[in-house]
This record gives structure tokens, C-alpha cells and sequence, in this order.
């Protein structure tokens, strides 16, 4: 047992679990599997709770060479969707004893251009948005072991990708809709140079070629409901009334809500005159009237896999394949086409 008044040690524990303190060490690093016994663990374990022993991360980490420390490079937070990459992230990140610090990137108006006077230094690894990718090259992050989220997987330069199934999105929403009788649509996409928006553009065309009858427009906005309003107007309005779409696919939940705003300019309703989908499933979809159509991405479990993905990288392993399901959400602004 440790003196009154002092911190406990792994010799402690080691001696209360009659065990080495290598065994200490590698039961509490989470390394034990296949070197100690699972009664071992637990009697390590539970010396460790009763005499209240928590490890001294700054040593180890200075012992290591390691920060324990990633940084998490995303776009402007105008959304909740990155709010919940990093809780996502965070969480997966606490169970190994990992901190992650935030860099949100808006254009023009962000932070200083390198949070650390050195990134190599001050950090293990990164994960980024595609979106973000300029803030990416300020920083330095590419020279670090380095994961990209909603990137393509051919021509990404980080050590591994993690990607939400978005053209499965864009193809659930379509096939939604060409089951409604929609043939005549527009494609309010989002102003950002990005491979997930390309993949979006790309699946919604190569769906529609070859329907007969189909009809694919495209107005493009920034990620703005005062944007898309803008955007959506001058499309529906610049159309004859015959040749008018009947369904607008919306890259994002705000240029959804911009979208409906448009059409009440205009004296359409929705979903009676004109319906519309969205891609996110932001609280904003059910709080509009009707509610949205929209694709649900699970932005938690894309934080928690984007992190796993690194931990893999930083022990050289090889990180989960496969990209992350996702599913439509049918509710209010989708009807069958009207007559």
C-alpha cells in the first residue's frame, strides 16, 4: 500500500496484484491480450480501482514521444453534421486516452494559420474534411499520419479515407422520386469545390440517363438558406411553365429550406406544385413546413470511425473498409408529380 498523503504507483498496483509492473503496464495500456492472463487483467484491474491508481499520461507520453493530441480540421460550424464528427470523434478518442482539438476553417475569417507553432511537434495525427482541405495545407497537416473524411479514396493524400455512402443517397432520393413520376428535375447544388459534392452531381445524372423523359437542370449556391433562395428562384422562374421542374434535389438541408422559400415567392407549394429533397437530416429538416424528404447521415458514427481509422493508422494497422451506410427519410415535401 502506498504512504498516507502520496499518490499511488504501478509498483503499488503491481505488489497489491502480486503481479510485475511490466504486467501493470500492459494490462493498463490496454496491450494484455495474448501476453497475460484474462484473471491476471482483472486482478490488475481491480488492484488499480481499490487503491484509486490512475496512470501518469505525461510521463508515458513523454516516454512514447507522443502528444496523445489529433487534431480535427472541418469547414466553417454552421451546421450541427460537424458538431457531431467531433463528438464522434472525441468519443472514441477519450476511450484510448486521446484529446481532440477543433479547427474550424471558414473562409476568409478563421483562425491563425497554424494553431501550433509546430504541428509535427504538437500533434500524433489529423483527421479533415475534404472541405477543408486549404486549411489542410496551412497547417501542415499532410506531413502528419493523416485521415480524410468525405474524400476520394483514389486520389486522397492521407493514409486512409472514411466516407459516407453518399452516392447511395443520391440514388435512394432519386429512384424516390422517379417512383412519384417526377421526370422534370433541378439539382440546386452546393458552390463548394469538393469530391463528396462531385459525387453528388456525378450519381444524380448517371440515374437519370436513360429514363425516358427525364430532364436534369443544375443551379448552383452557396451553403446558405438566403443563397439557395436566391438560386432556387432564378431557376424556377427563368423555366416555361411545360418545361418547369417538378422536383428539386437539393445537395444540403439549408438550400432545401431556401428552396421552399423560393417557391412560396413564387406561388408554388410544396409538395403539390413541387417537391423537394434534401441530404443531412439536420434538426432544420423537421422544423420546416412541410417537413423534408432529406438523407440521413449519421455524423457520430462518421466522427467515430474517421478516429478509429487514425488510432489503425498510428498502430499500423489496416483501418475498417467500406463506406457508411445511409438512409432516405420520407416525410412531407415529396409527392407524386403533378398533372
Amino acid at each position: 500500500m502506498p504512504r498516507a498523503g502520496t499518490r499511488p504507483t504501478s509498483r503499488d498496483v503491481a505488489r497489491a496484484a502480486g503481479v510485475s509492473q511490466a504486467a501493470v503496464s500492459l494490462v493498463l495500456g490496454g496491450k494484455w491480450r495474448g501476453r497475460v492472463s484474462e484473471a491476471t487483467a482483472e486482478r490488475v484491474r481491480e488492484a488499480a480501482r481499490t487503491l484509486g491508481y490512475r496512470p501518469n499520461l505525461a510521463a508515458r507520453n513523454l516516454r512514447l514521444g507522443r502528444t496523445r493530441t489529433v487534431l480535427l480540421v472541418v469547414p466553417a460550424l454552421t451546421t450541427e453534421f460537424f458538431a457531431g464528427v467531433y463528438t464522434g470523434a472525441a468519443r472514441v478518442a477519450s476511450r484510448h486516452g486521446f484529446g481532440v482539438v477543433l479547427y474550424p476553417s471558414p473562409e476568409g475569417i478563421g483562425p491563425a494559420r497554424d494553431p501550433f507553432a509546430s504541428a509535427q511537434a504538437a500533434l500524433d495525427g489529423v483527421i479533415a474534411s475534404s472541405m477543408a482541405a486549404e486549411a489542410l495545407t496551412a497547417i501542415r497537416g499532410e506531413a502528419l499520419p493523416l485521415v480524410m473524411l468525405d474524400s476520394d479514396p483514389e486520389g486522397s493524400v492521407g493514409a486512409a479515407t472514411v466516407n459516407l455512402d453518399i452516392a447511395d443517397g443520391v440514388r435512394q432520393v432519386t429512384d424516390h422520386l422517379l417512383a412519384l413520376g417526377h421526370r422534370r428535375f433541378l439539382h440546386l447544388a452546393a458552390d463548394v469545390a469538393s469530391w463528396t459534392f462531385e459525387v453528388r452531381a456525378r450519381e444524380l445524372a448517371a440515374r437519370l440517363r436513360g429514363v425516358p423523359g427525364a430532364s436534369l437542370r443544375t443551379a448552383r449556391a452557396p451553403i446558405s438558406i438566403k443563397g439557395a433562395e436566391a438560386a432556387a428562384e432564378a431557376a424556377l422562374r427563368g423555366a416555361a411553365v411545360p418545361d418547369r421542374p417538378t422536383a428539386v434535389v437539393c445537395d444540403d438541408d439549408h438550400l432545401a429550406a431556401g428552396t421552399y422559400k423560393a417557391a412560396r415567392r413564387l406561388g408554388l407549394r410544396v409538395p403539390e406544385d413541387l417537391s423537394v429533397t434534401g441530404l443531412d437530416d439536420l434538426a432544420l429538416a423537421s422544423a420546416i413546413d412541410p417537413e423534408l424528404t432529406t438523407v440521413r447521415l449519421d455524423a457520430e458514427l462518421f466522427g467515430e470511425r474517421g478516429m478509429e481509422a487514425l488510432l489503425a493508422v498510428l498502430e499500423g494497422r489496416a483501418p475498417t473498409a467500406g463506406d457508411i451506410p445511409v438512409e432516405l427519410v420520407v416525410r412531407g415535401s415529396t409527392a407524386p408529380a403533378p398533372r
